[in-house]
């Protein structure tokens, strides 16, 4: 879909980011998972609109879609603005693709002014950043960072499927992942817009706000094993109960994140094996999710999970095998990035708060590269990973000019 020149930038953004949610693995509730047919119809979606917006576009080895618009100086160091377009299943639409189609129309409505950039501008669309099919952590911007770990294309899904073999039956590549690599002078910076998945901008009656740092994640499974045993004829005192002890678990999770404010602590998966009602559960797996916007902090939050957790299957008289298989970081915004954002911000809405993020974000790779910085956009009630996720035209209408002035502000700066 191509809008009129007449439409609005928030009509722009809002019209995109409609059709693309049409790309879902389930229907009747948008799921858009990495690697997907799915995924697949919305990368090509995307390629066709930046293509549209004037960019040369491809989709490359990892399933990334990358846009990039010339500049004037090949020499100068490339701007990169990007986001990502999977989603948790039964998403909003909004997280990931308000970015991207962000992005797209930036560089569409710098083109139509006719304003020649002195770098390299691009617009990536990554495919996984929410990291629910497979177990990575952020594996396509850490890509384009360098930092890809190979082991993940040895991860299977749910249904058994390596990502591997996902990777190939969508169309990319495993052996050209490590040419996807940029150097850190090549890049001159990451700018990533995103709803702020938080109440926080909405409380302040902001349209949009600056990313200070974003918390660290680490995420983990645990296995916690028992006896199963007849629900009628096992005495309460003789059992040991799996999911008993795993509900006492989750209690304790729940506890140990609340004690600080600055501390999170989700159970969002847990399987209950063997799943009959008049049998003893034998095992329950569930997973683990701390964040903190400190590492030291987070570190502590994870050795006291891991202690209580134990002593708790000590007890019971049960095993407990904790696998983590994420870390993520805190990684704070570069300032100078951040000052650029708030300045654009002052020009287009008025002031604009300074605010951390409790999601991850691709930023957090992109940050390993170059200097990065974001900007949050209000959503309504905060909502997020949520079919009720909402932001209104107006407010995608300040985010894409916020960025349209702050990659204008940089231009002016490496021209000088």
């Amino acid at each position: 879909m191509r809008a009129s020149p007449d439409t609005s930038l928030g009509q722009r953004v809002m019209a995109r980011i409609d059709e693309l949610a049409r790309h879902t693995d389930e229907p009747g509730r948008l799921t858009r998972l990495y690697l997907s047919k799915a995924h697949r119809a919305a990368a090509e979606a995307v390629l066709s609109l930046m293509r549209a917006a004037g960019m040369t576009a491809t989709i490359d080895a990892v399933g990334n879609v990358v846009g990039r618009l010339t500049g004037e100086r090949p020499d100068a160091p490339t701007l990169i603005v990007g986001s990502h377009i999977d989603s948790v299943v039964d998403a909003g639409r909004f997280d990931g693709p308000l970015g991207v189609v962000c992005g797209i129309v930036a560089v569409e409505e710098l083109t139509r002014r006719g304003i020649s950039l002195p770098f390299a501008l691009e617009v990536v669309a990554f495919g996984d950043e929410e990291n629910v099919r497979f177990p990575t952590n952020l594996s396509t911007s850490y890509a384009l960072a360098g930092r890809y770990n190979p082991a993940w294309l040895d991860g299977v899904d749910a249904d058994g499927v390596m990502l591997r073999d996902a990777l190939i039956a969508f169309g990319g590549d495993p052996a050209g992942i490590p040419a996807l690599a940029r150097r850190r002078g090549e890049v001159l910076g990451y700018l990533e817009v995103h709803i702020e998945q938080g109440p926080q901008l909405e409380a302040a009656d902001r349209p949009v706000g600056i990313v200070t740092a974003i918390n660290g994640i680490t995420r983990a499974r645990a296995f916690v094993a028992g006896e199963a045993g007849h629900a009628g004829t096992v005495p309460m005192a003789m059992r040991r109960d799996a999911l008993a002890a795993a509900a006492e678990m989750i209690s304790a999770i729940e506890r140990i994140g609340a004690a600080r404010a600055d501390t999170v602590a989700t159970v969002g998966v847990a399987e209950v094996l063997p799943g009959a009602v008049n049998v003893i559960p034998a095992r329950v797996d569930f997973t683990l999710d701390l964040r903190a916007p400190d590492d030291a902090v987070r570190r502590a939050l994870v050795a006291e999970v891991g202690r209580e957790l134990q002593a708790i299957a000590d007890r019971r008289g049960l095993s407990l095998a904790i696998e983590p298989f994420m870390d993520s970081p805190a990684t704070p915004m570069d300032p100078k990035l951040m000052a650029v954002l708030e300045e654009a911000a002052a020009t287009v809405s008025g002031p604009a708060p300074r605010l951390p993020s409790g999601a991850g974000h691709d930023a957090v790779a992109m940050a390993t590269l170059a200097p990065a910085a974001m900007l949050f956009v209000r959503c309504k009630g905060g909502i997020s990973h949520n079919p009720a996720e909402s932001i209104t035209e107006s407010d995608a209408e300040v985010a894409v000019r916020v960025l349209i002035d702050a990659i204008e502000r940089l231009a002016a700066k490496v021209a000088d």
